[in-house]
């Protein structure tokens, strides 16, 4: 008598299902670990942005920084104006006035640098 090929066509239709599920999962895996590649390059690009983002910060503050600096610069020019036009009066006055012989024509004067003020500044700003 002859066998029933009726239970290997079972097992034979199972395994090619097997063999379907296998490679769908195969190209879910595949596309699983394309889309995480992408994700980790968008973290890589992510944390390079941040860094540059962050050099532009840390030069935003030095050009700030530099800013105030040149503003307390500027803030002394009108009192050097000042100082050279007081002196230029003075050597203008002596040129008219050649007897007076008490003042120098250096520009050479005695002022008086109040040191108790300029310490409680430097004490006030460290």
């Amino acid at each position: 008598m002859r066998q029933s090929v009726a239970p290997s066509r079972i097992s034979h239709a199972a395994s090619l299902a097997s063999q379907a599920n296998n490679a769908a999962a195969t190209s879910r895996l595949q596309e699983k670990k394309k889309e995480f590649e992408a994700v980790a390059a968008l973290e890589r690009a992510s944390a390079l942005f941040l860094k540059r983002i962050e050099g532009l910060a840390d030069d935003c503050e030095v050009m700030a920084d530099a800013g105030q600096v040149h503003g307390q610069v500027l803030e002394q020019w009108p009192l050097m104006f000042q100082s050279l036009s007081l002196f230029l009066n003075s050597r203008e006055q002596h040129l008219a006035d050649p007897s007076d012989a008490t003042v120098p024509l250096t520009g050479e004067r005695l002022v008086r640098v109040p040191l108790d003020e300029l310490q409680a500044d430097t004490t006030k700003q460290s």
